[in-house]
């Protein structure tokens, strides 16, 4: 049959089938074999320069290398053009090597590993493994020698945090990155030491946990040992009681033996500093002047006592209070808080104001008598007494002495005073002032955003204030919003009036 037969007896597309055919150079290599018969897999028609896309399109990793810069071929920068096929060829049969690569002259710097130190020297077999993808090799340190980790993978797969390319025997650690720095006799020691089965993960740094069998105290002292012994040696001990707890051993206590106080600390940090805790059994007051025992009483001489009420608190007791006694306000038991050295925590009870005042009772009244000498400066409230206010009786706004229903603004006295009727607003302020309510003075140029000239001058406030209103004062600026039943144009020409009359007189253009 010839071939103008089989052009007229296929399809369109089976003639372009048996083309590819005839014009195929040679069988594919085996690993694109299932793609023999559809070339448009790999080739578009007559088309080489499409044939790139079509490789990546497939082989996503090689892909997602170029975007990303990572991989031979994301590194490699040549690789970025050219096309595929210059390097990887096709159609040579199923044996064909496409890949391509030489060994021995492959350069490893361009790939996401190069070889530095003893990698050099290893040959590409040591690393890959005959049946791998160059790419699924694992890069790490753990996936070579893992079989070399002493550490059993204690220490993680960081292994470069320690030993280094050059010999992996070769370890260099400093243990000063860590939370425990080795110094004195700790520096030098093996490490096995402390990390007993090359257990690394949540270490005990605390002395007792490697020197418990050491301790002649058997844990009477606690097991901060490092509160006495140092690193340099364990039987060398150096305390300072006052420095390192603050509590001074002198006069009575100086001389001490150590089990006098501390009788009984196993699994305890340290006994009760407090003078309470050793001699609760001497407290004459049964606890009822609290446990600050030394705020009284002295160490070396017990019996003695002082107190000044004035320098060792913050409430001096003069005038009425310096008579009383202890329990007059300290009447808790030992663990109660001592009353609040305010005035309402003792005398709440005769507050006529019913703490509307709040507790601070001395801006008024005076420790020499509770009704004595009053006193008050209204200028420290939100209200101060300016003008006619300042000669008014307490009682003329104050009928409560809660002072709970008072309100500041004018309105609130002078509602029946104000002839605006609410038509000027509540801010009574903007034209009256404390001297006198019929002294007034306000300024509707300078005040206002709208000019009184013209006809405007002279009227009187409640021509256009007309409405009561207890929010601010705005009326529209508008000529209309007046001027309405005066347009003899009935709206025809807007509400713009002022485009051809003016405030002189209206009807003059």
């Amino acid at each position: 049959m010839s071939v103008t037969l089989l052009l007229t007896l296929t399809s369109e597309r089976s003639t372009a089938q048996v083309f590819e055919r005839i014009l195929m150079p040679g069988p594919v290599a085996a690993d694109h074999a299932e793609y023999q018969d559809a070339c448009a897999s790999c080739h578009e028609a007559f088309s080489r320069e499409n044939q790139r896309g079509l490789c990546l399109d497939c082989h996503t990793e090689i892909n997602d290398d170029l975007l990303t810069g990572e991989g031979f071929h994301g590194r490699y920068e040549p690789l970025a053009t050219i096309e595929c096929a210059a390097c990887h060829t096709e159609h040579e049969g199923r044996d064909a090597d496409i890949v391509g690569l030489d060994r021995d002259t492959f350069d490893h710097d361009v790939t996401d590993f190069p070889l530095m130190e003893s990698h050099t020297s290893l040959s590409c077999e040591e690393c890959h493994a005959a049946e791998q993808r160059f790419r699924d090799t694992d890069g790490t340190c753990a996936g070579c020698h893992r079989e070399d980790d002493r550490h059993n993978g204690n220490l993680g797969e960081s292994c470069n945090d320690c030993h280094s390319e050059t010999v992996w025997t070769d370890a260099e650690f400093d243990h000063g990155t860590t939370e425990f720095q080795l110094v004195g006799h700790h520096d030098g020691a093996d490490c096995g030491g402390c990390h007993r089965n090359e257990t690394y993960v949540d270490t005990q740094t605390d002395c007792a946990t490697c020197h418990r069998i050491d301790d002649v105290h058997v844990g009477r002292n606690g097991e901060t040992c490092e509160d006495c012994h140092t690193p340099s040696g364990w039987l060398e001990t150096s305390f300072d009681h006052f420095t390192e707890t603050g509590f001074a051993l002198e006069d009575g206590h100086d001389g001490l033996v150590c089990t006098a106080c501390h009788v009984d600390v196993r699994g305890s940090d340290s006994p009760n500093p407090g003078c309470i805790g050793c001699h609760r059994a001497d407290d004459i007051h049964a606890g009822n002047n609290g446990t600050s025992c030394d705020t009284c009483h002295a160490p070396l001489t017990w019996p003695d006592v002082s107190f000044d009420h004035g320098t060792d608190t913050d409430f001096a007791l003069n005038g009425a209070h310096a008579e009383l006694t202890c329990t007059s306000c300290h009447r808790g038991p030992v663990d109660t808080t001592l009353p609040d050295p305010s005035c309402a925590s003792c005398h709440w009870s005769i507050d006529v104001h019913q703490t509307a005042l709040g507790d601070s009772c001395a801006d008024c009244h005076s420790e020499t008598g509770w009704a004595e000498s009053v006193r008050f400066d209204h200028d420290l409230t939100v209200f101060p007494l300016l003008g006619l206010h300042a000669a008014v009786a307490c009682e003329s706004c104050h009928a409560d002495p809660t002072f709970r229903e008072n309100q500041n603004q004018c309105v609130d006295c002078h509602r029946e005073n104000d002839v605006h009727e609410l038509r000027l607003g509540t801010d009574c302020n903007l034209c009256h002032n404390p001297n006198d309510w019929l002294i007034w003075q306000f300024d509707h140029n300078e005040q206002t955003r709208f000019l009184l000239d013209g006809a405007h001058e002279g009227l009187d406030c409640h021509a256009c204030h007309t409405r009561p209103t207890t929010d601010s004062v705005a009326v529209s600026m508008s000529c209309g919003s007046c001027h309405r039943s005066d347009d003899v144009h009935s709206g025809a020409f807007g509400a713009d009036c002022e485009l051809c009359h003016s405030t002189s007189a209206f009807v003059e253009l």
